[in-house]
């Protein structure tokens, strides 16, 4: 099984450029294009949230006007630049396929990993959160699952990378996640977007994986002495692979044009 995994395109409204400089539906289209030449198609794509730049429905139509041109099935979840609502009107029944308790919750019953997609937005808020909600919410589903090899795919990381966008902002019942994945062994990996940088961390049991930029990477200083700002970059995502033994390989993709391929032997 092949997932394709992208995040945070931060879509402008038509004809815009997000923050004014950033072509992200450029990147995004150049991005789709990529996933549609791939030798093997994936078995579905994953965006893990801050599909939109202001929440708004003429960002959510545009991103959604680019995204139909992918020829595998796509799944969303919301990101703190979203809006639970407007998704649901523009992607609700194809992209998000259902919702619960007014979160944008649901189960991908893949051939063979099981995908749980989990709304880990708090309205109004820079941050994550899981609350009793959204808990008891995911218990079910985990339970319903057995010891199926499961994925779950969220937009906010649920532990400090070392940026403020998680170590200053948060996630609210990291806590209460943590023990409930820490009680599945099966979950083979957390999947999110949130920080425009690839990560990777041992966390409760699994690992959790952030997505690469779609084109404004996240600077990284350690210190954080200073706000995050971003570099305008070639769009990334990243290739999850459940090989035929039952293990989970990422690749990291980065969408520009490169000279090759060559053979290894001299010429």
């Amino acid at each position: 099984m092949l997932i394709a995994h992208i995040s945070d395109t931060h879509i402008a409204g038509p004809g815009l450029k997000t923050n004014g400089i950033a072509p992200m539906a450029e990147n995004l289209s150049r991005c789709v294009d990529a996933i549609n030449v791939l030798t093997v198609q994936p078995d579905l794509v994953l965006l893990s949230g801050d599909v939109t730049n202001d929440a708004t429905r003429d960002e959510a139509l545009r991103a959604g006007e680019i995204l139909a041109g992918l020829d595998s099935p796509l799944y969303l979840v919301p990101g703190n630049h979203d809006d639970r609502d407007v998704l649901w009107d523009v992607f609700g029944g194809g992209a998000i396929p259902a919702r619960a308790d007014g979160f944008i919750n649901y189960v991908i019953n893949g051939p063979d990993l099981r995908i749980i997609a989990l709304d880990s937005v708090a309205q109004g808020q820079s941050g994550g959160m899981f609350c009793e909600t959204r808990s008891a919410w995911l218990r079910a589903a985990l339970a319903d699952g057995g010891d199926q090899p499961t994925v779950i795919f969220m937009h906010h990381p649920p532990l400090k990378c070392g940026v403020p966008e998680t170590d200053q902002d948060g996630f609210d019942g990291a806590n209460e996640l943590g023990a409930i994945i820490a009680a599945y062994p099966n979950i083979q990996r957390i999947l999110c977007g949130h920080i425009h940088l690839q990560t990777a961390a041992r966390w409760n049991g699994t690992v959790v994986t952030t997505a690469p930029s779609m084109g404004m990477q996240l600077t990284l200083d350690l210190t954080q002495a200073h706000p995050s700002k971003f570099y305008l970059t070639d769009p990334g995502y990243l290739l999850h692979h459940w090989t035929p033994d039952k293990v989970l390989i990422t690749h990291a993709v980065t969408v520009r044009d490169m000279d090759g391929p060559y053979d290894f032997r001299q010429h």
